[in-house]
């Protein structure tokens, strides 16, 4: 890995407080998750506070409006940040072209550190060679696991989005499935394509992939419920993200039809679904360890010289499925919003 952008040229200690960044806008969100003006974060768990000269990171993700995933990677994020002494700016748009301005407004910002998702990575190019021209270090999370390298982060926190899906498609061998349809929420998102490829790679049955419109949930449910009543052979149901199960299980019902669901991600209430029954299993990538990671690395890198990974090679968070056999044991986080 060439790491020759980063700012190994800057002194590692001592370090200089930064002017506190203004908060940078939030795009397209909305109600309990990215509604939420930008603001230093509350902290998620208590372990102790860095003596470290306070120092701004932002963290910019592609959230799509009400996508609650985001909530859990912004409370680890928060934790690390209270832990850390840092500024926590979070920001989001799941327009790539939007989250690269606001990538671009970080850098005009002076922050000490950008942590940043790949799910459209080629949009982000330009922008992260200009962080590199600044002389800000760059990490990645959650999206982007087979390109953080080509576009010269530092490190990068997730899951292998491939193996994760060929995971699953071995999952769906073993509870006998025959044929399912996996729901991609956002079209061109690079990590969720590689789910999908992922299952279609190990699963024995017939897989077709359903675009829905992430934004819009009763247009993702009136599409799948369409889809389960053209089909009636779908006995499984696979969707990417913990909100889209939930929805998807009411499309199950109102098509009448026998498909149970899978998925991938996990919230409260998806849980609560396993522990009913209802929704089979998820698999969970840990959102909250991939923002506390995120930020607590950049923290380790500006105080200690640190690289995560060694700068060579990804932190996996996941896949772990979670069924009816463990959720109890994760349930009670859950219900705090961190796992």
């Amino acid at each position: 890995m060439d790491r020759t952008f980063h700012p190994r040229s800057r002194k590692v200690a001592p370090l200089v407080a930064m002017a506190a960044a203004s908060a940078l806008l939030i795009a397209g969100c909305s109600s309990n998750s990215g509604g939420k003006k930008s603001e230093e974060g509350e902290a998620g768990a208590s372990a102790g506070k860095a003596n470290t000269p306070r120092m701004t990171i932002a963290l910019v993700t592609h959230q799509s409006p009400g996508d609650t995933f985001w909530d859990i990677v912004r409370k680890g994020a928060q934790a690390a940040a209270a832990k850390d002494n840092i500024k926590l700016i979070y920001s989001a748009d799941p327009n790539a072209g939007s989250q690269a301005n606001l990538v671009q407004n970080a850098i005009d910002q002076k922050v000490d550190g950008i942590a940043i998702t790949l799910a459209k990575p080629d949009a982000l190019k330009d922008v992260v060679n200009k962080a590199k021209a600044a002389n800000i270090p760059v990490v990645g999370l959650n999206s982007g696991v087979s390109e953080w390298q080509k576009l010269g982060l530092m490190e990068f926190f997730g899951q292998d989005e491939t193996v994760a899906g060929e995971a699953l498609g071995k999952r769906l061998n073993e509870a006998g499935a025959k044929k399912a349809v996996c729901v991609i929420q956002e079209q061109g998102n690079i990590g969720l394509t590689q789910r999908c490829d992922g299952v279609a790679k190990t699963f024995s049955g017939s897989v077709e992939t359903l675009n829905v419109n992430g934004t819009d949930m009763p247009s993702v449910k009136s599409t799948i419920t369409a889809k389960l009543k053209q089909d009636s052979a779908i006995d499984y149901v696979v969707t990417l993200g913990a909100p889209f199960a939930l929805t998807a299980t009411q499309s199950v019902s109102d098509a009448g039809s026998k498909a149970k669901v899978a998925t991938f991600d996990l919230n409260k209430d998806l849980t609560g679904a396993i522990s009913k029954g209802t929704i089979e299993f998820a698999v969970d990538q840990q959102p909250y360890l991939q923002g506390y990671l995120a930020i607590d690395s950049l923290w380790l890198y500006k105080s200690n010289g640190n690289y995560s990974g060694g700068g060579e090679q990804p932190v996996l968070t996941g896949p772990a499925f979670v069924d009816k056999s463990n959720v109890d044991a994760v349930a009670r986080f859950a219900a705090k919003g961190t796992r």
